[in-house]
């Protein structure tokens, strides 16, 4: 029987699952990300914009280590599937550089140009490229460590259920990590909300793509981070999806970030000496 959700809890959700309505200086954010984005960017050897798919959205920029056969951390960029990009999010690229990684940051095509499934799609692309060419950027392609914000928290956990032997002849134990923050993993209520007139979620494609309805097939650590003062729904969704993987056997670890709300969670990824930097890095061996 489909999910049904009265009137009152429909509006409850559109409030909770509206980070800009729950951060009214979310736009300060933002800016601020872009900022330190563009220095990073302008800081550290990187080669931008590579083609990883035909569309115009199918591109990502890559960070390399200074040494060959370096870790590999891939970063997927948060925006509800239908915002922002990876130019806001270099900034996590440079702390993971100076440990020692090679770092990988993702794009995709937007709803409603495209579905959410076609972004899955894209992304699993995106890790196939990386599998495959993130040697010549002195990454070690048997050590592909993934992390995500918001929707692309939601993204990575459709990464650690999916079959890569079956969709790219990939050894299934591709990823070796994940970092999901303030991530969505049950996406059915989304087909009753606000956001749905970008995304035009079907029954079947919201719980198709809902991480939190599929078996891992990823096995490593995850860690599972939400602000503090994040609306409690998205507490609940790290919560109940830490709860699936831990049922299948992933180690799966969930933190709420002290002081945090939806958007200075990333700020975290910034600085090295952050803990829950140090935590992803600590995952990548470093």
């Amino acid at each position: 029987m489909a999910k049904t959700y009265t009137p009152e809890e429909i509006a409850d959700m559109n409030i909770q699952y509206s980070p800009r309505t729950s951060v009214p200086d979310a736009e300060d954010y933002l800016a601020k990300n872009a900022e330190m984005s563009a220095a990073v960017r302008e800081k550290l050897d990187g080669t931008l914009d590579i083609a990883f798919g035909e569309s115009e959205g199918q591109k990502l920029d890559v960070f390399p280590a200074a040494k060959a056969n370096s870790p590999v951390h891939l970063f997927i960029h948060g925006g509800y599937w239908r915002a922002l990009d990876k130019s806001f999010y270099s900034h996590t690229a440079a702390p993971l550089v100076v440990a020692g990684a090679t770092v990988v940051v993702v794009n995709y095509d937007l709803c409603p140009k495209v579905r959410v499934t076609d972004i899955v799609e894209q992304m699993r692309r995106s890790l196939v490229w990386t599998y495959k060419n993130v040697s010549d950027h002195n990454g070690d392609p048997n050590r592909i460590h993934l992390s995500g914000h918001s929707a692309g928290g939601h993204l990575n956990g459709m990464m650690i259920a999916t079959d890569w032997q079956a969709f790219a002849g990939l050894q299934n134990d591709l990823i070796k990590s994940s970092v999901l923050l303030s991530g969505l993993f049950d996406i059915v209520p989304h087909r009753f909300l606000d956001v749905q007139a970008d995304i035009h979620l079907t029954e079947d494609e919201a719980t198709a793509m809902s991480p939190m309805f599929k078996p891992p097939i990823a096995k490593s650590n995850v860690i599972l981070g939400v602000g503090e003062n994040e609306p409690h729904l998205f507490h609940w969704q790290s919560l109940a999806y830490a709860a699936h993987l831990r049922t299948h056997g992933v180690k799966a670890e969930y933190i709420s970030t002290p002081g945090d709300n939806h958007f200075s969670i990333t700020d975290r990824l910034a600085n090295g000496d952050d803990f829950l930097t140090k935590m992803l890095i600590s995952q990548m061996g470093l």
